[in-house]
């Protein structure tokens, strides 16, 4: 007896929408509808996913189809919103497309909150938000996630110390070196995020007032020196991997 198809495909698109979403019509136009049309040749009866950082993820159905918009019916809720793992990353803004990496990385791997911080030795002023909240959606959209990472407004490294919750934990990701990252985080559980430096690394002053915060604990990321975007992956990685939701 053949095997019955799977219901939706695994190759079914996925959309994010910016509000929440219930059974029922669903207008779609402007660029997803582009996407879903010219891209992925949708049809009348085709199915589509729709996550909105609310709800969770539902399943709806080509209803109808014009030249730059299409009519879904949303029939049912597929998984509500996921839980998080409580990690921030805290990153110095880097060049252009590196700096987009990091973001689409750490929607990927799971982080809970990304912090733009302001630091001396950053070749980049305030990043483009905008740019990397697409970018993170795009990940999400790829990866199954169903709750985006909250996106900060860059902060400068002196307020976001000054005002770091006293409950969490920071692994800051030393280039001088400290504790093995893997055995620092097993011992430390809990709410949790990586401050990873600029290109140029922290300066003198940073890194001493980094090391004064109780919360703050060096890390080392073994024997190479990464590039930013690099340490920070590896550095959620290695959190995910024993103190997170692998």
């Amino acid at each position: 007896m053949a095997a019955v198809p799977a219901w939706p495909p695994r190759s079914t698109p996925r959309l994010f929408v910016d509000e929440e979403l219930h059974e029922g019509p669903r207008h779609i136009d402007g660029p997803p509808a582009h996407y879903l049309l010219s891209v992925m040749r949708l049809k009348i009866g085709d199915a589509v996913k729709l996550f909105d950082d609310r709800t969770g993820e539902w399943l709806a159905v080509v209803e109808a189809t014009g030249k730059r918009d299409l009519q879904l019916q949303l029939r049912t809720l597929l998984r509500p919103r996921e839980p998080v793992p409580d990690l921030w990353l805290c990153a110095a803004p880097l060049k252009k497309g590196r700096v987009d990496w990091m973001a689409e990385k750490a929607c990927e791997l799971g982080v809970a909150r990304l912090v733009p911080v302001l630091t001396r030795r950053a070749v980049v002023g305030n990043p483009n938000t905008d740019r990397l909240r697409a970018h993170m959606i795009e990940a999400a959209e790829q990866c199954g996630r169903t709750a985006l990472p909250e996106l900060a407004g860059p902060v400068k490294l002196t307020a976001l110390l000054r005002e770091w919750p006293p409950e969490r934990t920071l692994f800051f990701a030393d280039e001088a070196g400290g504790e093995p990252a893997a055995a620092a985080m097993r011992a430390r559980p809990g709410p949790a995020a990586i401050l990873i430096g600029p290109e140029g690394g922290f300066d003198d002053a940073e890194r001493e007032a980094i090391r004064a915060l109780p919360q703050a604990v060096a890390i080392g990321l073994g024997p190479r020196i990464l590039r930013a975007d690099t340490a920070a992956a590896a550095a959620i990685a290695v959190w995910m991997s024993v103190a997170g939701d692998w």
